[in-house]
């Protein structure tokens, strides 16, 4: 069995509450684990999607107060950085382990990305076949939020949200802790594999 290796202090970082304090024990447990599952599933995510990824480890670098809920490692198409695209991303939070799809405020063509979903609607919704997909916006960094059946109407939505002026894509796969601990590297790939139809349409817009 493959797992991906965090330990229950991992998502107890989260809990501390000075910024200083929960900066240093990111940086000393668990940046280092996203840098190298960056470094390995980059790789192992193209092969699978048959599409070239890059992995970025975020640094949270303009943050000096308020501490980050949560952190990731973002798989891009470009190797200079991730934020100008749609991206894939692994997250961890104090809830748990999250397998996303993701598209910034500060993403190049969001309202492209958005009126290219919209004709695609109908066809996504069928690539998903009825699959239950997390909506992150606006998330409390809590428990997990609700799943959302992938219809018409959900991409719709989304491409509602795309089109505003600081809209943001942000949708995918959660386990909690307990399952996080265990949670292999298969499942992990698989997860991004069933966002691929989104992606997919995301990296056709550039």
């Amino acid at each position: 069995m493959s797992t991906l290796g965090f330990k229950p202090r991992d998502f107890e970082v989260f809990a501390v509450e000075d910024f200083s304090a929960r900066m240093e024990l990111l940086y000393r447990y668990v940046r280092p684990k996203l840098v190298n599952l960056g470094n390995e599933l980059a790789p192992e995510l193209s092969r699978k999607l048959h599409l070239e990824f890059f992995s970025h480890v975020a640094r949270h670098a303009r943050r000096t107060v308020n501490p980050p809920p949560e952190t990731w490692t973002a798989f891009g198409p470009s190797p200079k950085g991730y934020k100008r695209y749609g991206y894939l991303a692994l997250c961890i939070s104090g809830a748990g382990l999250h397998a996303r799809a993701i598209v910034k405020t500060e993403a190049d063509h969001r309202p492209a990305m958005g009126a290219k979903i919209r004709t695609k609607a109908p066809e996504l919704a069928k690539s998903f076949g009825g699959t239950k997909i997390a909506q992150y916006e606006n998330w409390n960094f809590r428990g997990l939020p609700p799943n959302k059946a992938a219809d018409p109407g959900f991409f719709e939505a989304i491409a509602d949200n795309l089109a505003k002026k600081t809209g943001v894509l942000d949708v995918g796969f959660g386990w909690r802790v307990t399952d996080a601990l265990r949670l292999e590297r298969a499942e992990l790939l698989e997860a991004w594999s069933e966002l691929e139809p989104l992606y997919r349409v995301l990296r056709s817009v550039s």
